[in-house]
């Protein structure tokens, strides 16, 4: 009996000492590694799929660990690409450490811009992001029937993708931000002609409290039958004609597009870049000003003016700050 009681306190004192090794023993694998765990996933299934990858050393442990942590496991799919303790990964399936790719948009990005970065990612080829941008118009047209393309209407924000999700659950994710900004913002009406406006805003300056002196020039502009005459429009339209060539060249400003403002009055067809909060409000409400022209001061901001005379003036202060009045 006493030999039974000892090889039994035995037996319990090396299970103890092989769920403590387990526990705070670093194992795992020394390559990238992914174990995906679906919704409703039960602490056993979990634990039997991180043994299955070589996460960690043992299930029972896994399990012991989980009975006394009394928490809830989060589904989805986790990277692991190096050695750790079971405590911690334990704690990143009870906190939801999910792997993602991280797609950062700033304001005034085009859908040329978030193709590059999107391919850039492993998410899609750009190829496949500028079709799914110009063919799901219909995630928009509720609230503008008219859209060209999605441009405009892919809200800069930070996203995270999972590595299934493609191109299109990148578009309805964005367009899905864009409506939530707008229903905050109260944009409800003339939705085409505010966010158009508001994505040339967005490219003319990146100065906030400029942007509605800039929507105000614009607006001013339009209401005089005056061309906009601005440059990131004529980019845009190089862009889409696949001839930008990193700066604008006199037969940039002469191309035949309907997005080029120094050859069509009025605003272009649609949105040339993604706008943020701050230029949608400021296309919302415009500057009260007779400015008609504005130029930028070679030091972050820009000149505005109401005349020609005094817009030529602001012109040669211009250059004369960059070098071209020596």
């Amino acid at each position: 009996m006493r030999r039974l009681f000892a090889f039994g306190l035995f037996a319990l004192l090396a299970f103890a000492g092989w769920i403590a090794f387990c526990l705070v023993v670093p194992t795992g694998p020394t390559q990238q590694t992914f174990v995906e765990f679906k919704a409703g996933s039960s602490a056993r299934h979990i634990a039997f799929e991180l043994k299955q990858a070589g996460i960690i050393r043992s299930r029972s442990a896994f399990l012991l660990l989980h009975l006394f942590r009394h928490g809830s496991l989060k589904a989805g799919e986790y990277e692991f690409d190096h050695r750790e303790r079971l405590i911690e990964v334990y704690r990143h399936v009870a906190h939801g450490d999910t792997y993602a790719r991280v797609l950062v948009v700033p304001e005034g990005y085009n859908i040329f811009d978030i193709a590059t970065t999107v391919e850039k990612l492993g998410i899609d080829s750009q190829q496949n992001f500028l079709s799914q941008a110009r063919a799901q118009t219909a995630l928009v047209h509720d609230i503008d029937p008219q859209a060209p393309s999605l441009e405009g209407y892919l809200y800069p924000d930070t996203y995270r993708f999972s590595r299934k999700q493609k191109a299109p659950d990148v578009v309805a994710a964005m367009v899905k931000r864009f409506h939530q900004q707008v229903h905050t913002l109260g944009l409800t009406s003339d939705v085409h002609r505010t966010v158009t406006m508001a994505s040339i805003v967005e490219k003319e300056t990146a100065v906030p409290e400029e942007r509605p002196l800039v929507a105000g020039v614009f607006y001013n502009r339009l209401a005089q039958h005056v061309a906009l005459d601005t440059d990131p429009t004529v980019i845009y339209a190089a862009l889409l004609a696949n001839r930008y060539r990193g700066t604008i060249y006199a037969s940039d400003l002469r191309y035949t597009s309907p997005y080029n403002t120094y050859r069509n009055a009025g605003l272009p067809p649609g949105p040339i870049s993604n706008p943020g909060k701050d230029s949608l409000i400021a296309a919302m409400r415009p500057a009260k000003t007779d400015y008609l022209y504005f130029v930028s001061d070679n030091q972050g901001h820009h000149r505005f003016a109401k005349t020609l005379e005094e817009h030529q003036k602001n012109v040669a202060a211009y250059r004369h700050a960059v070098g071209e009045g020596n």
